[in-house]
């Protein structure tokens, strides 16, 4: 069976040792728009007085920092699988408290659960961070989709209906991206040419490169903390969400914002496809 499920939420966790410096961060924010308008956004891209957008932590130890060893390969004990048939259908980040603008971590990951939802399985893989003092970070659960494997007779999860709020939202914010945002984006770690190679974009289906999904992931956290949280990056405490649709780079992320006690709903849109669907089951949660 490519997916022996006990075998899999059975392992031991993979556990491995990440550093990443200022320069990192600085790349990373440069690559979801920060200083792309007239305001240079000096607090994102200049190290004096840095501060570090909490999605930074979805590419720690990855970057321009990691040299030849680039990203750390995924870790699924237990799962025989085509990794070209799988997707990453959604990803949850809690920080726990703000990131340092450099350091260094030891990073713990896990296959948490295996859901069967016939046609696929969901691969939830959990990942921790502690400081060297053993003190948390930030905890995050990515949600694989893999098409062809369910069927097993597993456990489907549980049900996750949802929907936004009947009424105006609170904020709506407009993020556009620029025809080399993906190419930028690819050099904290990600290198997988669909998002640069338009041949390698046509066979897998798309008219052209697309848009990682961790970076319309980012780019609408650094939306909500400056357009609903006054730029204060301690204030997003967790991001979840569902990777609905593509995106190509040069077209908008339009995100509407309804305000719900200490958590944020949100959806992204692309305004140039008629509002196509880009993040769906999105939550925020923020301090006050």
């Amino acid at each position: 069976m490519p997916i022996d499920v006990e075998t899999a939420l059975g392992a031991p966790p993979a556990v491995r040792e990440i550093a990443w410096t200022a320069r990192d961060v600085l790349l990373y924010h440069l690559s979801l728009g920060a200083g792309a308008g007239a305001d240079p956004e000096l607090s994102y891209t200049y190290e004096r007085g840095l501060r570090v957008l909490p999605t930074f932590a979805m590419v720690a130890g990855q970057g321009v920092s990691a040299g030849d060893r680039g990203p750390a390969a995924m870790h699924l004990p237990g799962v025989d699988i085509d990794l070209r048939r799988i997707l990453h259908a959604g990803q949850g980040l809690t920080v726990h408290r703000p990131l340092p603008a450099s350091g260094t971590a030891t990073v713990s990951s896990r296959v948490a659960h295996v859901w069967d939802k016939g046609k696929a399985a969901v691969i939830v893989m959990e990942q921790s961070a502690a400081d060297p003092e053993g003190a948390p970070l930030w905890t995050t659960a990515m949600q694989i989709w893999a098409r062809g494997e369910g069927g097993f007779g597993g456990d489907p999860g549980p049900e996750t209906p949802w929907a936004a709020p009947e009424r105006a939202p609170d904020h709506v914010l407009d993020s556009p991206t620029v025809a080399r945002q993906a190419l930028l984006y690819r050099l904290n770690g990600d290198l997988n040419p669909l998002h640069a190679d338009p041949e390698f974009a046509r066979m897998a289906g798309f008219d052209r490169p697309i848009l990682h999904g961790l970076a319309s992931y980012g780019i609408v956290a650094k939306a909500v903390v400056d357009g609903v949280l006054g730029g204060d990056v301690s204030r997003l405490r967790g991001l979840s969400v569902r990777f609905a649709g593509s995106l190509f780079p040069g077209e908008t992320i339009s995100t509407a914002v309804w305000r719900e006690g200490d958590r944020l709903v949100l959806t992204s849109t692309c305004p140039e496809r008629d509002g196509a669907p880009v993040l769906t089951h999105a939550t925020a949660e923020v301090a006050a």
